[in-house]
């Protein structure tokens, strides 16, 4: 290989690297509000695990609230946490129905850390039709799409407008991306607090 070529590739590594090395580390919290203080939320994760997590001052809340299967229909924007059959459908654990607003949340194909070899897949609902099963869903997101089972029973959620005062001693969240900044403190500018008492399902 030339040097200058040699030269070139190792300059994409490095600012490549250094790209890379600039995004901050995201965590996932699933868990239950201990204690409030301010901007600062004592949060109980699922793992049992006390943690710490600042919100923003324009941090956006979200209710997680029940909703009906029949909610979903073709054109509707939905994730769905999953597992993998092995006839290469999803059987789905829960889904949750974005707002208009929300289309095109974090759309794709990705693996879910609920459980063991769970599945999220972000994507437009193409067509929806009921089977023994319960229902079979095909989604399209931009590189491909899925089908989806949904068995009777499946946790059915949507995101609605929330406000500070859900976040509160005995809320249960689940936090999608808070920022791990780098003295080591969690940041999130969203929380997502289950309503009526239920548990964020994704």
């Amino acid at each position: 290989m030339p040097k200058s070529t040699l030269f070139a590739a190792l300059l994409l590594v490095a600012f490549t690297s250094a790209a890379s090395a600039q995004q901050p580390p995201m965590v996932r919290i699933r868990g239950t509000i201990e204690a409030v203080d301010g901007a600062m939320l004592s949060i109980k994760s699922r793992e049992g695990a006390d943690m710490k997590v600042r919100t923003t001052d324009n941090v956006a809340v979200f209710g997680v609230a029940n909703t009906d299967l029949s909610e979903i229909k073709a054109g509707s924007y939905i994730g769905v946490t999953a597992m993998p059959e092995p006839d290469g459908t999803q059987k789905a654990i829960a889904v949750h129905i974005f707002p208009e607003n929300q289309r095109g949340a974090a759309e794709g194909f990705r693996p879910w850390d609920l459980r063991a070899n769970s599945t999220m897949t972000n994507a437009t609902v193409a067509e929806t039709v009921k089977s023994a099963d319960g229902q079979n869903i095909l989604v399209k997101y931009k590189d491909g799409e899925k089908k989806v089972v949904v068995p009777p029973g499946t946790p059915v959620v949507t995101f609605v407008s929330g406000d500070k005062s859900e976040l509160k001693p005995g809320a249960k969240i689940i936090i999608f991306g808070a920022v791990k900044k780098d003295d080591g403190t969690l940041e999130a500018n969203r929380v997502n607090v289950g309503r009526d008492g239920i548990a964020p399902p994704m």
